[in-house]
């Protein structure tokens, strides 16, 4: 047991430089909850034009309350909205815009994709978007995206079928959408993936409200037959708050462009139209998708596994857990559904650091670098836990730079020592975004 623990400090390690990330911290509440993420098997996928354009509340409804893995897919990066917090325009506001993006995904459970079609600024139609943007090759990063996440069902933001009545921004994201849900199982059409498996999505909807019909009197007298309705306005105790108040908050992160509110509590209905796929009959998005472990061939005894360690988790103390979460993973490496052997082993590495309380951190002595330049990385390693882990190595594979050096964490003692690196001189500069 203490050697696969051990090699999660070499994952988490090298995560901790690759996305200059501060170290995750998560209560004990928030490790059950993310136990019980770990027990479905389900992926949303929701799709608009910009940063701002997604549904927050829908999003952390399928994220938190669903447990589904919830991903937005924003086919610009706000290059060309306006900016209210400072001068920047143009691909430096989109930098910020991709930022606020990633701060309201870690607010609301989501993850964050994009494409790399450029907002350009205000379209009259979808055609003219299409045409500015390289429809052929932002239409490849759709459907590269959803064979990669391979999405049960996808959710549009906007209608495809009104062009010219809204941004054509908007309408041209939708129609993105219609083509690629079905361009995603055609065997005969490629992305640029590497591993480029195809996948048909279970369903796709339309994120429709009363807006989408003018009047609320009009929405009122509308044939309902198509229409999933979702009651989203749920409260989280682990939390504190309700789930328009998470949305609310996630909201908040776009500041460029000067939204912010501070949530609302009590129910709430949103509004799913079908248009294509399988007819969900008992009203439910995911109807007829086995969101369970038997979804997986040889998953079934680590549904059992992870079952009791829902049922039986500790509160006081997470540790407790890790025994049984180490038996599920090393039953996970031995499945053959590759798609999801890699996305669970990678939640139930973070898990076991977690019920650890497992602390790592890696600090750069500077904030940028260039090649053939040599840097310290100080490191930080602590056991926060009664559970036995020692550190084996520290190794960046893309600097060819490993530490072995075998460490006993012992419970609450701090480990602290030094890696010199000397950046290779055919590295690759890194993106503003």
């Amino acid at each position: 047991m203490k050697k696969i623990v051990s090699a999660l400090f070499l994952t988490l390690v090298c995560i901790a430089i690759t996305f200059a990330q501060a170290p995750k911290k998560p209560t004990s509440g928030e490790i059950y909850e993310s136990i019980k993420k770990l027990n479905f098997l389900g992926t949303v996928l929701y799709i608009a034009a910009h940063p701002d354009d997604e549904n927050t509340r829908l999003i952390s409804y399928f994220a938190n309350n669903v447990k589904a893995r919830t991903t937005y897919l924003s086919i610009t990066r706000g290059d060309g909205g306006q900016n209210l917090i400072g001068p920047e325009l143009g691909e430096l506001l989109g930098v910020i815009r991709t930022e606020e993006l990633l701060a309201a995904r870690r607010i609301d459970g989501g993850e964050q994709f994009f494409t790399r079609a450029n907002d350009f600024g205000y379209s009259k139609n979808p055609d003219e978007t299409l045409q500015i943007w390289n429809k052929e090759a932002v239409l490849n990063d759709v459907v590269s995206v959803i064979r990669r996440l391979k999405p049960d069902v996808i959710i549009n933001r906007f209608d495809h079928r009104t062009p010219g009545t809204t941004h054509g921004h908007h309408t041209a994201s939708a129609l993105l959408s219609i083509e690629a849900f079905d361009l995603a199982s055609d065997a005969t059409y490629k992305s640029h993936l590497k591993n480029d498996e195809i996948w048909q999505p279970k369903r796709l909807f339309f994120n429709t409200s009363w807006w989408f019909y003018g009047s609320e009197e009009n929405f009122n007298k509308a044939d309902k037959t198509n229409l999933l309705s979702l009651e989203i306005g749920s409260f989280y105790p682990s939390k504190g708050l309700s789930n328009s108040e998470i949305a609310s908050l996630s909201r908040s992160s776009h500041k460029s462009q000067g939204f912010g509110s501070t949530g609302s509590r009590g129910t709430e209905t949103e509004y799913l139209e079908f248009l294509k796929g399988e007819f969900p009959m008992n009203k439910n998005v995911f109807d007829g998708i086995d969101t369970s472990w038997n979804r997986v061939k040889g998953g079934k005894e680590i549904g059992k596994i992870l079952q009791r360690v829902e049922a039986d988790y500790n509160f006081k103390n997470p540790a407790a857990s890790i025994p049984s979460l180490i038996e599920a993973y090393k039953l996970m490496q031995q499945l053959k559904d590759d798609h999801w052997k890699q996305l669970k082993s990678d939640e139930i590495k973070e898990i076991i650091a977690a019920c650890a309380g497992l602390y790592l951190e890696v600090v750069a002595n500077n904030a940028s670098t260039t090649a053939n330049s040599r840097n310290t990385l100080k490191i930080e390693a602590v056991n926060r836990s009664n559970y036995p882990i020692s550190l084996e190595s520290v190794e960046i594979s893309s600097l060819n730079s490993k530490l072995d050096s075998l460490i006993i964490l012992k419970q609450n003692t701090v480990n602290s020592f030094s890696l010199s690196v000397e950046i290779p001189s055919e590295i690759k500069l890194t993106s503003p975004y």
